[in-house]
């Protein structure tokens, strides 16, 4: 039998506990345990949902690995992707690929008697996954796309919607312009409007028929601007983009989703910092409150340590004894906290309760990671944390003297 964790449980859970002087400081001490794992908790699963769900917008949108044309010179204009030594069908054929799309972009101006914006028209092809791009659309449906001729359905971001004034069904003239050319107007139908969340994004893009695309930069029927791969999963990303690039060919490079935008990309970056040192003060803050459990109760029964070292316990036992004992009353504390903590996660998962200013943080609400990892991590880290700290403030055991002690009180 262990004596130590034996006796500990017996103290813990005496029912003469619950007169104890110590009542009160035990409360403080669980309720330091809950909070912190309450913390901790939400900080975690609300600092890397956000990152994740920032990311997965951006790769959603314009493909998590996308292959553009070296001589596109990072302009928002595409430039004809060479064929030689791209072998599209090998990437497509990748187990962490999920689709690819093909997509020809040009700069140009919506413009009506109300306002004018400038834009990046995306133009997509049948390929276009429409089905990740729905998530995004807040009227009307994602344009379709044959590449049977014209198609003038567009799909428009919420911002340029506001700023025209315009709104589902409505017509939109564009201009587009090249070098030593008559500007070129096209007129669309407004068949959708999105919205991102994302300032980069909603600011510029629309999307609409590849083949308008290709007219304005005098591209074939065959020849295309670029291709974006979308990934399984976005945490795949930086494994295989090398892989992709190696197939693209010496005359196309790739880009990831995540160096789209590297404004974004330090946004993110800051929740990493944020969450170790949150996490870091909620274990001083545990740390400190159990260790002044740890000594309130050593005082209270100085007298039980004196008669315990009078029947041969060594200072080792009854250190242990004590460890235990104010492990054991971490317990409801750690309970109560992860109760706590999934029922507010849960809430905001499945109801979105508490809403962010997309221009400052990316997001319209707060997102939600949950994993049971994390979860079970945050609970044995206190507990292990704690009981390495509390070895220690225990020697004060060692001081106690056997005949003093039986006298205390």
């Amino acid at each position: 039998m262990n004596f130590p964790l034996y006796f500990s449980k017996k103290i813990a859970f005496s029912k003469d506990n619950k007169n104890n002087l110590s009542r009160v400081i035990v409360f403080i001490g669980r309720l330091s345990v809950a909070l912190g794992v309450i913390v901790s908790l939400l900080t975690i699963s609300i600092g890397l949902g956000s990152k994740k769900a920032i990311k997965e917008r951006m790769a959603d949108f314009s493909g998590h690995i996308s292959i553009k044309s070296k001589q596109s010179n990072n302009s928002y204009n595409s430039s004809i992707l060479s064929s030689e030594d791209l072998q599209l069908q090998k990437i497509k054929e990748m187990p962490d690929v999920a689709s690819t799309q093909k997509f020809v972009a040009a700069s140009g101006i919506l413009r009506n008697e109300h306002n004018f914006a400038g834009i990046i028209f995306k133009g997509v092809g049948k390929d276009f996954d429409s089905a990740r791009f729905r998530k995004f659309i807040v009227a009307g449906h994602v344009p379709v796309v044959t590449e049977k001729g014209f198609s003038n359905g567009i799909c428009i971001s919420q911002k340029i919607a506001t700023d025209l004034h315009i709104n589902v069904k409505d017509s939109i003239v564009a201009i587009f312009s090249k070098e030593n050319q008559s500007p070129l107007y096209r007129k669309f139908e407004v068949v959708g409007i999105y919205k991102t969340d994302i300032k980069m994004i909603d600011d510029l893009f629309v999307i609409g028929g590849i083949n308008h695309a290709r007219k304005i930069q005098g591209m074939s029927n065959t020849e295309v601007g670029g291709i974006d791969v979308f990934l399984k999963n976005i945490n795949y990303i930086d494994e295989d983009a090398p892989k992709i690039d190696q197939l693209v060919g010496y005359k196309n490079y790739t880009v990831k989703a995540t160096d789209e935008y590297p404004q974004i990309m330090d946004f993110i970056a800051i929740f990493d910092m944020n969450i170790a040192l949150i996490i870091s003060i909620m274990l001083v803050v545990v740390i400190i409150n159990i260790i002044m459990v740890l000594l309130i109760l050593i005082i209270e029964r100085t007298n039980s340590i004196g008669m315990l070292k009078t029947l041969g316990a060594t200072n080792g036992q009854i250190r242990m004894i004590f460890i235990n004992y104010t492990l054991l009353i971490m317990i409801p504390g750690l309970i109560f906290g992860n109760l706590i903590a999934l029922i507010f996660l849960f809430i905001q998962k499945y109801f979105g309760i508490i809403t962010l200013n997309p221009e400052n943080y990316y997001l319209s609400v707060v997102p939600v990671e949950l994993n049971v990892f994390h979860i079970l991590l945050v609970s044995f880290g206190i507990l292990v944390v704690s009981g390495i700290s509390l070895v220690v403030p225990s020697y004060l055991i060692s001081k106690i003297s056997p005949v003093k002690a039986i006298k205390y009180n």
